[in-house]
């Protein structure tokens, strides 16, 4: 597969909110351990808000339009840094581009290294600080160094990518948030943040893959 409708890229979103709404218990688990414990009520929260603007406001008349009211929606309703980080992720990728009717592979890895840029220079965040850009960087990277003509397989290695840079924040101290001051004693949990980002590319991939 190589593009995206727009109707299907909404899909697609939509798949990625459902995975996070599922997963606020699991969520809300991974951040007790060394966080405020909220993640996963603000995620699913967010998510539950963007699903429903994404569901009322299709169709949308381009892949543009579906990025920015996902992340605008994320950043009016959570609020506090996961709004503005996971909006984002959505919202800050389609900024400036000229308006997309399909999605390319292509298309979407440019979309995913401005939301990541963007989210590094806000935040000033980089990989080793035991926060989402540990694995939204790999994913990206991945998604940039794949074969971009097969949509099923850049987000198979993008989500493999995210996966292992989740896993990685185990081994990490915390430079951010609540797990700072906990210093060694962070080290052997997983970061939130890089769960959630793991959740939504696992949720992209197994969507595509299901409309081969």
């Amino acid at each position: 597969m190589k593009t995206l409708t727009i109707e299907q890229t909404t899909d697609m979103l939509i798949c990625a909110c459902n995975e996070i709404i599922a997963s606020k218990e699991y969520l809300t688990e991974v951040d007790s351990k060394i966080g405020d414990g909220d993640h996963g009520i603000g995620m699913s929260g967010g998510m539950e808000k963007a699903k429903a603007a994404l569901e009322e406001k299709r169709p949308f008349s381009d892949i543009n339009t579906v990025f920015k009211t996902t992340g605008m929606t994320m950043l009016n309703t959570m609020g506090g840094a996961s709004g503005v980080i996971f909006g984002s992720m959505f919202l800050s990728g389609v900024k400036g581009m000229d308006s997309l009717k399909e999605l390319t592979g292509e298309n979407f890895a440019k979309i995913m290294r401005n939301s990541l840029e963007a989210i590094k220079a806000r935040g000033e965040a980089k990989v080793g600080d035991k926060t989402m850009v540990d694995a939204f960087e790999p994913a990206v990277a991945a998604m940039e160094s794949s074969n971009q003509d097969d949509l099923v397989q850049m987000l198979a290695e993008a989500s493999e990518a995210a996966r292992l840079g989740m896993e990685s924040t185990k081994n990490c101290t915390a430079k951010f948030g609540r797990a700072k001051s906990l210093m060694e004693r962070a080290i052997g949990y997983q970061d939130a943040g890089a769960t959630s980002v793991w959740i939504i590319f696992k949720a992209m991939y197994e969507y595509v893959r299901s409309i081969v």
